[in-house]
């Protein structure tokens, strides 16, 4: 099977993609290869490239993205560009499909061996596609008999196609399904046969009886069920209890079956399985109008069903990707420093070498330690962090040990330090160059003996814990200044990973920008389509001291104080209007501030000082209103 794409969330849910193309553009606009028409979606969003190796089958596909607002994620992470896997969530604004290299078989249920034999009698017949009547698409309703039974069959037709058409669930459309089934044919028990991928093969049916209603055991004609499957004939048998070969099919002969018929389900004239239904009653045998009917139920009913087929494998294959896929780290970054740090991670992290991690503040080393942890063999272990600057010694020497009751004024009752909670995983001591010499001498102790005690006691308590440490202080200096130790220096400087500085990694920001408006844009419950050229320009100028923490903060600030649905340079911090770099971009950015000061306020003249009308002139609601009010400074200046 191709590989393809399967929208699982937003407008298009449902839809399937096949990737045939060597290179697949995905936008809103209608040159797009595959055009994604949700308002969430850019232009041009992104672009998937296949390579073709030597003996020309496909080989890896890439995906890029060109430049679009929302950005494009992956499994919920920003990139700019990467190779996809199988089973990979690609998220484009709102949409968000699933890339899908080959498939399992999407039914399921009861195995059906129909077990019977040759029931192709001599009053059996065939009805051809090109020979029913409500299939043929160059039959128009005034070529069709003027009958009664004919204007019923198209009202039933019609009501089929309405029925089924509003239903998604797999199980709901197999009840329907028999239901509108036995209210035009006089059915004593109905299957629906669904083939594997070889044609011709039934692999699994949900079966009605009259007798005792759901019943999945039905059995039917092996004959049959392979004709209709193998030649995409429909076909009708009566007088079968008159027949020979009836006396070798003994379930139909219990149930004294008289007369069967049997649709081809096909999709893309592929055949997707069968409906069967047959009566025991000589009075109501099934006739050549109701083989007409039920082909064209089973044309209508056939691409109902392979949708909902297809859409209940989608989301069980979906959450059994999400319950597989296990994120390997939550840092974003595709610059090549940050790559270089997760190599180095991914090295030391199966190991129970001791770490430090190096580099300044809000640069995320943090996250660094929790990818540490989550990729070695502590993993279903707790992670435990402790911050060595923000606690007196007495307190951090507690909350690190742990202590017994009475060891000191206030110790009512016994208590586990990290050290303990942390046992079979992980401990990340970040900040470490800020503890003090004694409680650095007790952590030498843990590093060297693997064994501490509780302030106040004299039992050594077991550590087995990793310890991975952080410091953006220039350890070899504070050793020199006598302010830390240096064998515990030596203890932690095994493995060393150094957390590049945001401006070292500036090809990030964008990924980054967008990561964190995909974050607060929920948390805010405010929609945000992306962020303006001239925003993009401030963000890529700055020099972030802060680093990503900063970034974090500028982008959490512009959706909660901006207006409108994408962030502009007045939304952003005034910090990134300082760069001298950006002369321009501040220019630009006064002159849109000026010019949105006038249309307020001329709206507000238009509208007599309504803000409520005002607003709606704009196109705004009030709340935005008053908002961009106070952006814009202008409070003072409608008041007067």
């Amino acid at each position: 099977m191709s590989p393809r794409l399967i929208a699982i969330s937003g407008s298009l849910k449902g839809t399937i993609f096949e990737l045939t193309n060597s290179e697949i553009s995905l936008g809103r606009d209608g040159k797009n290869t595959i055009r994604l028409n949700d308002p969430s979606v850019s232009r041009r969003h992104s672009l998937i490239k296949r390579e073709t190796n030597s003996d020309n089958e496909s080989g890896k596909f890439t995906i890029t993205d060109l430049e679009s607002f929302n950005g494009t994620f992956i499994n919920g992470m920003p990139i700019r560009e990467q190779a996809l896997a199988h089973g990979d969530q690609i998220a484009l604004g709102d949409v968000v499909l699933l890339f899908l290299l080959d498939e399992t078989e999407a039914g399921s249920g009861t195995t059906i061996t129909s077990g019977e034999i040759n029931l192709i009698t001599r009053s059996t017949i065939r009805l051809r596609k090109e020979d029913a009547l409500y299939l043929r698409p160059d039959k128009v309703l005034a070529e069709l008999p003027a009958t009664a039974r004919v204007a019923r069959d198209l009202n039933a037709l019609l009501k089929i196609s309405r029925s089924l058409g509003a239903i998604r669930n797999l199980e709901e459309l197999h009840n329907e399904l028999f239901k509108l089934i036995v209210e035009v044919a006089p059915a004593d028990r109905v299957m629906i046969l669904f083939a594997d991928k070889l044609a011709g093969t039934p692999s699994s049916a949900r079966g009605w009886s009259k007798s005792s209603g759901r019943d999945d055991s039905i059995k039917g004609s092996e004959t049959i069920i392979r004709q209709v499957l193998e030649d995409g004939v429909a076909l009708l048998s009566n007088d079968l209890v008159d027949d020979e070969a009836f006396n070798n099919a003994p379930s139909l002969m219990r149930a004294r079956v008289c007369s069967v018929i049997c649709v081809p389900l096909t999709v893309f004239e592929k055949p997707l399985g069968v409906i069967y239904l047959d009566t025991s009653d000589r009075a109501t045998r099934f006739d050549e109008d109701h083989l007409q009917l039920l082909t064209g139920m089973g044309g209508i009913a056939a691409s109902a069903l392979e949708n909902a087929r297809h859409l209940a494998w989608f989301e069980q294959e979906n959450q059994r990707l999400q319950e597989e896929i296990r994120v390997e780290h939550k840092m974003i970054g595709q610059s090549e420093p940050m790559q270089s740090v997760i190599k180095l991670i991914g090295r030391a992290a199966p190991t129970e070498a001791t770490v430090l991690i190096r580099g300044e503040s809000g640069t995320g080393k943090e996250l660094a330690a929790h990818a540490i942890h989550l990729n070695s063999s502590r993993s279903g272990k707790p992670f435990v962090a402790i911050n060595g600057a923000t606690l007196s010694e007495t307190l951090l020497e507690s909350e690190l040990f742990g202590h017994e009751k009475g060891a000191f004024t206030g110790a009512i009752a016994q208590k586990r330090g990290k050290l303990e909670i942390a046992n079979g995983g992980t401990l990340f001591l970040d900040e470490v160059g800020e503890i003090a010499p004694a409680i650095q001498a007790r952590l030498l102790r843990v590093l060297q003996e693997r064994e501490f005690e509780r302030v106040g006691g004299t039992r050594p308590i077991k550590a087995d814990v990793r310890l991975v440490a952080a410091t953006n202080k220039d350890l070899e200096a504070a050793i020199e200044a006598g302010t830390f130790r240096k064998d515990l220096y030596y203890r932690l400087n095994v493995v060393v990973i150094e957390m590049p500085a945001l401006k070292d990694r500036a090809d990030d920001v964008q990924l980054l920008a967008s990561y964190f408006i995909s974050v607060y844009s929920k948390e805010c419950k405010r929609r945000i389509n992306g962020i303006t050229p001239a925003a993009r320009a401030l963000l890529a100028a700055y020099h972030w001291p802060g680093n990503v923490r900063e970034l974090e903060n500028a982008i959490e600030r512009a959706i909660v104080l901006g207006s409108t649905e994408m962030i502009e340079p007045e939304d952003l911090p005034e910090a990134l209007f300082e760069t001298s770099d950006i002369a321009v971009a501040a220019d630009y950015h006064d002159k849109l501030k000026a010019a949105k000061k006038l249309i307020v306020l001329k709206a507000m003249e238009d509208a007599k000082g309504n803000y409520t009308e005002a607003a709606k002139s704009l196109g705004l609601h009030p709340t935005n209103l008053h908002r961009l009010i106070r952006n814009l400074d202008l409070k003072t200046t409608i008041q007067r």
